[in-house]
């Protein structure tokens, strides 16, 4: 029933155990999502701790995600300020929180944001910060994650996009050195 504003208020034991806590999206920012965590609720418990509880959010990284400048564009798209979030803890560095983050999308049914990021091919797949990389979490996570890039990577989606024929011959005509030597020589001809 403790509402956490700090990463660093939230036990050990928690991070260790995976607890899944629940929060309200107040914005999406580079460093991560901040979530006011919202804890469970005894209505009257509840109500006399809204009076004392300080304020405050907590940063939420996408756990193993390296997040694409698309991927922020994305993710400001599918998430609405105020909607609830559920995140699993899996590590803290500092401030921030290194979480599975889940999102329900009807009654019965949740997407876990790390994976549908990289099946989007909005990321790329990056180490699991906070978990030991000798636990079978780590392992079953980490090819979960990987398993969602290869989707993207097969459907050629997001930043795994195949650049077409003309656009690969055109970048390599930019970018060859006799190319460019011989634009300059033409520009500084016209000048005289």
């Amino acid at each position: 029933t403790t509402k956490f504003t700090n990463a660093l208020d939230i036990p050990m034991e928690f991070v260790e155990k995976n607890v899944k806590l629940r929060g309200k999206l107040h914005r999406i920012t580079e460093k991560g999502l901040e979530v006011e965590h919202i804890p469970i609720s005894i209505p009257i418990v509840t109500s006399i701790q809204r009076k004392w509880q300080s304020k405050g959010l907590l940063l939420v990284r996408l756990a193993g995600v390296e997040l694409a400048p698309s991927g922020m564009v994305w993710l400001q798209k599918e998430l609405k300020p105020s909607q609830m979030i559920w995140f699993q803890l899996l590590g803290r560095e500092d401030l921030a929180l290194e979480c599975l983050v889940l999102v329900n999308k009807g009654r019965f049914l949740s997407v876990c944001l790390n994976e549908e990021i990289l099946r989007q091919g909005l990321g790329r797949t990056a180490r699991i910060e906070g978990l030991h990389h000798d636990s079978r979490l780590y392992w079953r996570l980490h090819k979960r994650l990987l398993q969602a890039e290869l989707k993207a990577l097969k459907k050629n989606k997001g930043i795994w996009k195949e650049e077409s024929f003309s656009e690969r011959i055109r970048d390599r005509i930019s970018t060859n050195k006799f190319v460019q030597t011989l634009k300059h020589f033409v520009n500084w001809l016209r000048s005289y």
